[in-house]
């Protein structure tokens, strides 16, 4: 199969027919072999009844739909494990990513080789309040993460099906797949400007406080992308270094008490001095975080596991493609 198309969603009815034409307009003029996976995260309007009526009508439809709602990283997660696409696309289905960039981004993957290409919508038709802080956040995961993209949160990408098979991804970091990606070895990363269109249907999903909480989702991975094979190596190191400190202000107020006796001059006890209790804090920090780096190696040695997403229905799926979900609990 030449292309998987992931689509998450929420509360998306009046967009999806005409997304879903337009794809298959695309898909066919191109002659690709291809599957659409709708993944609705727990949508409360009609969207899960247009995905029924795709279904019905085309057999290249897949459907997911979650009991409630899990967020965009855990749509795409199961949108992954399911598709079974040579190029994985993955859109939006608000009708701002345009299905006429697929044919381009699956050439990229295809014969230029790369295996993850990222949508950079150039010219976007979202207010300031939206543009500058996107901008000001592109800028920092740019410096931080060392991947040259201009739009990380863009939701149309390409991707080599062995990416998306080699990752996981959870939380709210779906927004950061390229910098998984290379720090998973895949290093082939590129970038595409791609049409940006004005919403035509319903609300934005997602408000200010995402590029607050972005930034955090940025150090978290940054953090465990260094550190989660060797969590030791970062503990051990702050630990050491604070305990250190603090044993050697520790030894200097002893070894001055020792030299003003010594000598006869008056020498305060130990306890009566603030920096011996200063030194003594940091004594115990660094053994706490010791502690932490014994308990982080040992629980390092258990694999996070995909899945545990509550999966209300589905669609054209039969339970053993999705080995690690829970069982199927229907209406």
């Amino acid at each position: 199969m030449n292309i998987s198309i992931i689509i998450p969603l929420y509360n998306e009815e009046d967009s999806l027919p005409e997304l879903y034409d337009w794809i298959v307009r695309i898909m066919q003029a191109h002659n690709f072999s291809y599957e659409i996976v709708f993944v609705d995260d727990g949508s409360n309007d009609n969207s899960w009844k247009k995905i029924e009526g795709f279904c019905k009508n085309n057999k290249f439809i897949k459907g997911i739909k979650f009991r409630r709602n899990y967020g965009k990283s855990a749509a795409l997660n199961c949108g992954f494990e399911v598709s079974e696409g040579d190029v994985v696309i993955t859109m939006d289905a608000d009708l701002q990513d345009s299905p006429d960039e697929i044919p381009g981004l699956y050439k990229m993957i295809r014969d230029d080789s790369y295996d993850l290409v990222s949508g950079w919508k150039k010219k976007r038709h979202d207010p300031l309040t939206k543009t500058i802080p996107s901008k000001f956040f592109n800028w920092t995961t740019r410096k931080m993460s060392g991947v040259k993209l201009h739009d990380f949160n863009c939701g149309l990408k390409a991707y080599r099906k062995e990416v998306i098979k080699s990752i996981d991804i959870y939380g709210e970091i779906h927004r950061y797949i390229p910098v998984i990606a290379k720090w998973s070895g895949f290093t082939r990363i590129g970038e595409k400007v791609v049409q940006h269109q004005a919403r035509k249907y319903g609300v934005t999903k997602f408000g200010i406080e995402r590029f607050m909480f972005g930034f955090l989702d940025l150090l978290s991975i940054t953090f465990v992308s260094k550190f989660r094979k060797r969590p030791m190596h970062f503990f051990g190191t702050i630990g050491a270094l604070s305990f250190l400190i603090g044993l050697m202000i520790t030894l200097w107020i002893i070894g001055e008490k020792f030299y003003r006796i010594h000598y006869g001059l008056i020498a305060r006890d130990i306890v009566d001095q603030p920096l011996f209790f200063l030194a003594l804090l940091s004594m115990i920090i660094g053994t706490l975080l010791f502690i932490a780096g014994f308990l982080a190696e040992m629980i390092n040695i258990s694999t996070h596991k995909k899945g545990g997403y509550l999966i209300n229905e589905k669609i054209g799926l039969e339970l053993e493609e999705m080995p690690k979900m829970p069982k199927i609990k229907n209406n």
